[in-house]
């Protein structure tokens, strides 16, 4: 009877063995995660890698466009009284990020703080009164002038 309950542990040890190498090996095989970045409108917060990245090297001039033109980011809704909170990994902080608008550089100097907070209004207005309903949001990590990493965001006006 005892011998019968030794096999069985060890043919439990040698499937937990195998299921240890098998997930290692195909760990090695993912390629590296980008760095993330977070949109928190309330309760509600979206979190997304990279739509384009490089490692920390720059992307091509063409990438660069065919990115911020990517409509394909997560969406997160507000209302104009709300708050849009952006976060990102320090890896991004350290080289220094800057919003996009619609494809629009929406600043003149990199911010290289991990948190930033922004009313929701000044994404839906565009001008003479009119409120635009979704807004293309992307963060740029940049350095020298050049783009190293796109995160795209859509953000919707809540009726």
């Amino acid at each position: 009877m005892t011998a019968a309950i030794f096999r069985g542990k060890r043919r439990r040890a040698a499937a937990a063995v195998g299921a240890v190498t098998f997930g290692l090996v195909a760990l090695s095989a993912c390629d590296k995660p980008t760095p993330l970045a977070t949109v928190t409108v309330g309760s509600s917060t979206v979190t997304a890698e990279a739509a384009c990245y490089n490692d920390g090297e720059s992307l091509a001039n063409e990438k660069v466009l065919a990115c911020l033109k990517d409509g394909s980011g997560k969406t997160v809704k507000a209302s104009m009284e709300d708050k849009v909170r952006f976060g990102v990994d320090p890896k991004i902080a350290d080289e220094g990020w800057t919003l996009f608008i619609n494809g629009q550089p929406a600043e003149q100097e990199p911010n290289t703080k991990t948190y930033r907070t922004i009313p929701a209004s000044a994404f839906f207005s565009a001008g003479q009164g009119a409120a635009v309903k979704k807004t293309q949001i992307s963060i740029v990590e940049a350095s020298s002038g050049k783009a190293l990493g796109i995160w795209n965001f859509t953000l919707e006006r809540d009726s």
